[in-house]
């Protein structure tokens, strides 16, 4: 006798499920979004670039601290009264950020408003594994990958063209409408549950401690490194200390604490430990093209902030077209060929990149930019199935914070990692270029004296000059490019190894695995 059909989700459920996912895109749309309009903001602050970078990096670090508590917090306060009013603490930031008066309001609103969002990212995933049945979790999670893989791509789209067309402070009141609307799904949606204020008192405040101050430090170095030359600077070495210290703590406070606040032993778990290492590489891959485009695009063709978003909306634009079929492939093949069909079209994306000469444009990324949209809908769904295969119900807020906190301190590391890397083979390029450049060669003779003569104009000596001044900043403007070439070298072996461990992954069929679904 076969058994009765699992009942599907309500409409109610669904909107619920739509309402958090809505959230989750929002928070995740505002890491990127400011990318393509910096000097714009930094401009109207009055800020310097250095001062500038803050205001993406303040967003950044509290939604890194926050995520791995909203487990922990949800059940304190109700997952629908702490939803709700971190929704209209996001609103609010936002358009705070939008009249800040200068650097420092500026980046205390960025703070306020990633403590906010973050909290949206993780619950997304708890809704979808708690609100839908399991069967159809593959559909909820293709939503959500959604919104993580394409807010990213879309951001310096957005950002780049509100900025051009109203002014940067729109980039963040663009958050008010759907903000409300938010409230609106999940004050309607969401079922009351009782407070918890009892948790308080057996909180682990310590360990909470401790992981703001290793994630705050580790985002700060990662971050500030490159700008501030590293260990070079007093900060930057007194933070790493902080850091290692922290990160130590951590990890004996909630191995031997009762109550931990967030659940470490699920690490000991191969699949949760190998797939959270590839979202870490994901997070690292996703930023790491946000940052390292537009900065090519900047630097090498001169290119404004809405030419650059214009280029990078095509990262996104074609994952709607795959999307639809993810639940029914996650249905009927291993979910590990299929994120590894992801990973290996992403690298595969970054090693066509690593060929870049200083011709490249919107021509020439368009086909690396499609190759990398068509691998991202291949990520969240199967990576979900995979990492949360076998763990219980009670465990999935704590498995939602720690894959979604390693996500964005993989950008995180990515953007840091990636600025070192390119600056130290900056150097290396140059310095290779220039000992093959002999003034006395017969080839560099002649460019001096083909450009003395069209720089001349009447002075002979002036002519001489500017000929050497093109020299260097042809040898300059090489070294940099072929430093591109190499980061993306780079990330496309990361993605490669990341394909790699997949073999050491045990198989979960093609479903989300029950214990995930329960409501």
């Amino acid at each position: 006798m076969t058994a009765p059909a699992e009942p599907g989700a309500t409409k109610k459920q669904w909107l619920a499920v739509f309402g958090s996912l809505l959230g989750a895109f929002m928070a995740i749309l505002d890491i990127s979004i400011t990318n393509a309009s910096l000097k714009d903001i930094q401009g109207g602050l009055s800020a310097t670039l250095d001062e500038g970078s803050w205001i993406s990096t303040a967003y950044l670090i509290a939604e890194i601290i926050v995520i791995p508590l909203t487990g922990f917090l949800s059940r304190v306060f109700s997952l629908k009264k702490y939803l709700l009013w971190n929704t209209a603490a996001f609103i609010a930031s936002s358009i705070l950020c939008g009249f800040a008066p200068n650097l420092v309001a500026m980046i205390f609103f960025r703070i306020l408003q990633g403590f906010s969002g973050g909290v949206l990212i993780p619950l997304a995933i708890t809704i979808v594994m708690t609100h839908l049945p399991r069967r159809q979790q593959p559909i909820g999670m293709t939503l959500f990958g959604l919104a993580v893989t394409f807010a990213p791509c879309i951001g310096p789209t957005v950002g780049g063209w509100l900025t051009v067309n109203y002014g940067w402070p729109y980039i963040f009141y663009i958050n008010l409408f759907p903000g409300l609307l938010l409230i609106a799904i999940l004050y309607y949606a969401l079922a009351e549950t009782p407070l918890q204020t009892d948790l308080l008192k057996h909180a682990d405040w310590w360990g909470i401690g401790f992981m703001a101050a290793a994630l705050g430090s580790l985002t700060v170095v990662l971050e500030e490194g490159v700008r501030d030359d590293w260990f070079g600077s007093s900060l930057i070495v007194t933070l790493t200390f902080v850091c290692v210290f922290a990160f130590a703590a951590v990890i004996v406070r909630e191995l031997t604490a009762k109550n931990p606040f967030i659940n470490l032993r699920l690490l000991t778990r191969r699949n949760f430990l190998l797939t959270t290492l590839m979202g870490t590489i994901f997070g690292y891959g996703i930023f790491g093209s946000l940052y390292m485009l537009p900065y090519f695009l900047a630097s090498i063709q001169k290119l404004d902030a809405e030419q650059i978003g214009q280029i990078m909306m095509w990262q996104g634009i074609p994952q709607f077209f795959i999307l639809p079929f993810i639940p029914f492939l996650v249905k009927r093949f291993d979910a590990r060929v299929l994120l590894g069909v992801g990973l290996l079209l992403f690298g595969t994306s970054w090693m066509a990149n690593s060929h870049v000469t200083q011709d490249w444009a919107k021509d020439q990324f368009f086909w690396t930019q499609i190759l990398r949209a068509l691998g991202q809908p291949f990520f969240i769904t199967p990576l979900t199935t995979i990492a949360y295969f076998g763990i219980e119900p009670s465990e999935i807020g704590s498995a939602a914070g720690l894959s979604n906190m390693m996500r964005n301190l993989g950008g995180s590391i990515g953007i840091g990692t990636l600025g070192a890397l390119l600056n130290h083979q900056y150097h290396l390029h140059f310095t290779r270029l220039a000992e093959s450049t002999s003034a006395f060669s017969i080839g560099v003779q002649e460019q001096l004296h083909d450009r003395a003569a069209l720089f001349a104009a009447g002075s002979p000596v002036l002519g001489k000059q500017e000929a050497l001044a093109s020299i260097f900043q042809s040898l300059n403007q090489q070294a940099l490019v072929m430093s591109f070439g190499d980061c993306f070298l780079w990330m496309g072996f990361l993605f490669y190894f990341g394909a790699f461990l997949l073999i050491f992954t045990k198989g979960s069929g093609g479903a989300v695995p029950a214990s995930a679904g329960a409501h």
